[in-house]
């Protein structure tokens, strides 16, 4: 199999989540799984739980990163933010990227949800490609809503090249 890179947007985004090798870390939406990749690639004792409501995304973050699955470090499932029950208490990161649902529908429950497993002082990291601009005054304004409804402080960070949103909601 031919060495996978990761993007520039997915190594922006982890370097600005500063994972920690112990790190207790949820990623909404693991794709291709580089997001995945540049996340276990810091982790010590740490895990990273990766969710994906497709099975081929699921799959195919298995196959990326089988060293990470068999070292203990990564689990991955194939179900939806809403029914998921995390196997561990606290969190300490929350990582997303292009994930619509903080802002397409009030997420009431899922927000919920982050928020009883967060530690205080961790973070929730929801990540947009900005390569439209015009949609992402309202990215932001929904997602940081849906986020300070469920009793997270938010900052917005942007990078201009590649074009990222990154909306940070704090514990």
């Amino acid at each position: 199999m031919r060495q996978q890179t990761i993007p520039p947007r997915i190594k922006w985004a982890v370097d600005l989540m500063d994972v920690q090798p112990s790190d207790q870390v949820l990623e909404i939406g693991c794709g291709p799984g580089a997001g995945a990749e540049a996340i276990c690639a810091r982790l010590e004792t740490g895990k990273l739980f990766a969710i994906d409501r497709s099975e081929s995304g699921v799959d195919r973050t298995k196959r990326r990163n089988q060293k990470h699955v068999d070292a203990g470090r990564l689990v991955v499932r194939q179900i939806d933010l809403a029914t998921l029950r995390v196997p561990v208490k606290r969190l300490n990161k929350v990582f997303a990227f292009n994930v619509n649902l903080f802002w397409v529908r009030p997420c009431e429950d899922e927000v919920a949800l982050l928020h009883e497993r967060v530690v205080p002082g961790g973070a929730v990291y929801l990540f947009y490609e900005a390569n439209r601009p015009e949609l992402v005054p309202n990215i932001v304004k929904l997602a940081s809503e849906n986020l300070m409804r469920g009793g997270f402080r938010v900052s917005v960070v942007e990078q201009k090249a590649p074009p990222v949103i990154g909306i940070i909601g704090r514990r």
